[in-house]
């Protein structure tokens, strides 16, 4: 074989070339060319014929970056169809208002971004004038993501038509006398305007994508018409930094989801300085973007920079603008055009020569303030674009001046982000520069005022009739409540039976009642199951044939299994959301799953089911994220503890998440030790999140999967399911029970530990005649939640006694609580225990063995329970000392 050293890759091209003679003519025209006009030239016809291909549809692999010059140019520009001189006063009421409301709040030392919106206010006016759905019309309007360091502008405009007071304007970030207003999108805290919570953290991007692409299941489902809404993202250069901002592009794409468009203000500055202080933030995401399949619109200068681009006839100017890092053009907005003379265009010949036909206003203008963020023309003309181009979402490189109109103290500076206030005088001169009619004299005390042209004014007026052809204000959030019927009692009846002689993991009882309710005929269609290519591992794969799985393409290929029974099922219609690897990609389904209620007034139940160690200890931002929305659904932590995963090990061994998810108000957790538990708790839980009185909660349930034989439901027990405890059985229930004068001691326990308790009660009983009650604690994080809310009832003066101090009133002797969680799990509960408390857990990272080895291992087996009650017990003085140590060598310990 030769040696393919120095060949050219059209030599060793794989595909065959039926006419050599013709690829060698096109082959020496670019030689010619590049001889006889330069490289330069050759270069740019190489560019222009590959954009020619792709426009015209070739399967030709993208040009990844294109000019640093706006997408659209001007002569493109489509005609606006609104009243820019109008829109530009409201805009700059807006700015006014969004500044005045953070300067004032800064007395109290609350804080507040002033830059970010300042350079965003066209991105965002333009959407409301002429483009965001409201939700007074049919259909669900538009789906906005704001950036979270833009809230006071929106805020601003609120104000502006009448939604919000000028006193909440001056509680901005005070929220706790009541009547104030969140510092960021947080829709808990004012749920009739935000729909999203979102800032910095790359949860907003995700989301969207997510929330794009559950729109279309719901319209390929055929539960609501969602044709008419589009997803907007506005997010900040900086913030694509998170992992999560750009995790789900390739999905986007894929899935050719046309009603999302992500706008990107790259204003060039983060929180610390420049994005990319050496490099530039737009071309590195203008080729991620369209490496991953977007479309991608570049809006980047003002029309000021039309004659500097038509006086560029060799190309020198765009080479240049190509070449600036983010950082130096970033000084170039703050230094004197002396300066940019020298830096800029001093580099080359044909740069010198073109700024010397340029005045110094003209380059003022162009290098301090000229970007095409601020010029709502070009705004719109990318949004008008974004929304006709069909088959691939698009992002918007929109570049701004992060402080603009704010005074040179602001515009650009590194420290930007962090400046609160503006002086009177910085106010005066922000005044004048936006034309606004506030006199002097409204400065009086020292106090900057805040501007309103009128309820009847010519802008208002025009501000509400463009809302109003919209579909109504916006951001709004609006909750038509639309209570779910109660499942029939038949698919709960098989858990509550219990399972016989047969044995069966909690994990594989969740699923077949869902399996069950899926089927009803009432609310059956409504379900969602959630999971990140799992559901093979959770016994699942039985829903695959019956439900499908979901695909907007539906199934183009045979898949390998398909003449069995449980064949590998995809649909355009189907019911299941199988993300692959990716919590995160999960999560974010759920939320948009779990919100619906709220966005298209479609309630919808998901249940996610995961590794629990992959839940909480991966995505409890995105838990928190789902409280703050007021998702309501379904958290399944399947394969759940730490010894019930044999062989996996350490990273797989969850012992801590209940930990975790007890620190998220809205979460109700329950470790449920039977399958008749799991039938009674997601019961309840259909009717406290979907019922006629929905509350705004979301349920996080651990399953196991160890199988056991599943009992029956004993009587009366539904009230301590539901509350986080009952007692399963007495010692006087056991065949051989110990005398009624023995020791007493009350086992307790959740989960698959419930299993290890029962043992050890036979194990003292029948050889240390000890008699032990045993309780199944479903919910330890209930009953801490059901305590704290005595301690805070006391301080009203209202007595009230809690209901596991209630429980557990009269029984005897101390208290053993066991869990395959760390101790400080079961030990939530200790302070409320009248009873001597102690616990056992599996604190410590987890490994790999048997489950008996694990178990031993920690100390939690029925054995190593024995002993530890025996313990208890000597220390009281109701057993010998020497009974302890008995054990001990006994068992092995």
């Amino acid at each position: 074989m030769s040696d393919p050293v120095g060949k050219l890759p059209s030599e060793l091209d794989q595909l065959p070339d039926r006419d050599t003679e013709e690829t060698a003519e096109w082959a020496a025209s670019l030689d010619a060319v590049a001889q006889a006009a330069g490289t330069r030239r050759a270069e740019y016809l190489l560019r222009r014929t590959l954009q020619h291909a792709e426009a015209a549809g070739l399967a030709l692999p993208k040009l990844l970056e294109t000019d640093y010059v706006n997408t659209i140019p001007t002569a493109a520009e489509p005609e606006f169809p609104g009243d820019e001189a109008m829109e530009a006063k409201i805009t700059a009421w807006n700015r006014w208002n969004a500044a005045a409301m953070v300067t004032r709040g800064s007395k109290y030392g609350v804080g507040g971004h002033i830059a970010t919106f300042a350079s965003a206010a066209w991105l965002y006016e333009t959407g409301f004038q002429h483009f965001f759905r409201g939700k007074e019309t049919d259909g669900s309007g538009d789906q906005l993501y704001i950036q979270g360091h833009a809230s006071p502008g929106i805020y601003a405009r609120a104000f502006l038509d009448g939604r919000i007071s000028e006193q909440q304007l001056d509680n901005f970030r005070q929220e706790s006398g009541g009547n104030g207003l969140p510092s960021y999108p947080h829709p808990r805290r004012l749920p009739w305007l935000w729909e999203f919570p979102t800032v910095s953290m790359g949860l907003g991007p995700l989301s969207a994508i997510y929330q794009a692409r559950f729109n279309r299941y719901l319209q390929n489902r055929n539960i609501k018409d969602t044709a008419g809404s589009h997803v907007w993202a506005f997010l900040g250069d900086g913030e694509m930094d998170e992992p999560e901002s750009t995790a789900a592009l390739a999905l986007a794409s894929r899935e050719q989801l046309d009603n999302l468009t992500f706008v990107i203000n790259c204003n060039l500055q983060r929180l610390d300085g420049p994005v990319r202080a050496n490099f530039r933030v737009v071309q590195e995401l203008e080729a991620q973007f369209r490496g991953a399949g977007w479309n991608v619109i570049k809006t980047l200068w003002g029309s000021a920079w039309d004659e500097l681009f038509q006086l560029d006839t060799t190309g020198a100017l765009v080479r240049r603008l190509r070449e600036v890092p983010d950082a130096q053009f970033q000084t170039y907005a703050t230094r004197d055009v002396a300066y940019i003379r020298r830096h800029f265009f001093g580099v080359n010949a044909e740069l010198v020569q073109l700024a010397g036909v340029l005045s110094d206003a003209k380059i003022a203008e162009c290098f301090h303030t000229s970007r095409g963020g601020h010029e709502p023309r070009k705004v719109y003309a990318a949004y008008k674009a974004a929304l006709e181009h069909k088959g691939a979402p698009t992002v918007i490189l929109a570049q701004t001046v992060k402080g603009y109109t704010l005074g040179a103290g602001f515009e650009s500076k590194n420290a930007n982000h962090q400046m609160k206030k503006l002086t009177i005088d910085e106010f005066k001169s922000m005044r004048d520069k936006l034309a606004l009619p506030i006199p002097d004299s409204a400065f009086e005390g020292g106090q900057v005022p805040y501007g309103h042209p009128g309820a009847n004014s010519p802008e208002v007026r025009y501000l509400n009739e463009r809302r109003a052809a919209l579909g109504g204000p916006a951001p709004a959030r609006k909750v038509h409540h639309v209570a779910l019927p109660a499942p029939a009692d038949r698919s709960f009846a098989p858990l509550i039976k219990g399972s016989g002689k047969q044995e069966m993991a909690t994990t594989m009882a969740f699923v077949r009642l869902v399996k069950d309710l899926m089927r009803d005929k009432e609310t059956g269609k409504r379900w969602v199951p959630i999971v990140p290519d799992e559901a093979r591992t959770f016994g699942m794969e039985s829903l695959f044939p019956s439900a499908g799985i979901y695909s907007p393409l539906g199934q183009t290929y045979e898949p390998v299994d398909r003449d069995q029974l449980m064949y590998y099922k995809e649909a355009k219609d189907g019911q299941i959301l199988n993300e692959g690897i990716t919590e995160a990609g999960a999560m974010a389904d759920f939320i948009a799953a779990c919100t619906s209620y709220a966005t298209h007034g479609e309630p919808m139940i998901p249940f996610y089911i995961f590794y629990s160690m992959f839940g909480w200890q991966r995505t409890a931002d995105q838990m928190w994220q789902l409280a703050d929305q007021l998702g309501k659904g379904f958290i399944v932590g399947a394969t759940a503890g730490r010894t019930t995963l044999t062989g996996e090990g350490l990273q797989h061994a969850d012992g801590h998440s209940h930990l975790i998810a007890s620190t998220n108000p809205a979460s109700l957790n329950y470790d449920p030790a039977f399958a008749y538990e799991i039938a009674v708790i997601v019961k309840d839980g259909l009717r406290r999140m979907y019922g006629e009185t929905p509350e705004d909660v979301f349920y996080y349930l651990t399953v196991y999967n160890e199988p056991k034989v599943q009992p029956a439901m004993p009587e009366g027990v539904e009230e301590g399911i539901l509350k986080g405890l009952y007692r399963f059985n007495q010692a006087s229930d056991l065949e051989n029970a110990p005398a009624a004068d023995s020791p007493k001691i009350q086992l307790m326990a959740s989960g698959t530990a419930i299993h290890w308790i029962l043992e050890a009660q036979k194990l003292l009983a029948a050889e240390w005649n000890v008699a032990a009650d045993v309780w199944s604690a479903t919910s330890w994080g209930e009953l801490r939640r059901d305590a704290l809310e005595c301690d805070e009832a006391l301080l009203r003066g209202e007595v009230r006694t809690p209901y596991v101090t209630r429980a557990l009133e009269g029984a005897a002797g101390p208290v053993l609580a066991v869990s395959d969680w760390m101790r400080q799990v079961p030990d939530q509960i200790s302070q409320w225990v009248e009873q001597d408390y102690t616990s056992l857990g599996t604190d410590g990272f987890g490994l790999s063995d048997t489950r008996e080895g694990a178990r031993r291992h920690f100390g939690v087996d029925p054995q190593s329970i024995v002993v530890a009650a025996l313990a208890q017990l000597a220390r009281r003085g109701e057993v010998p000392a020497s009974a302890v140590k008995e054990a001990r060598e006994r068992y092995g310990l």
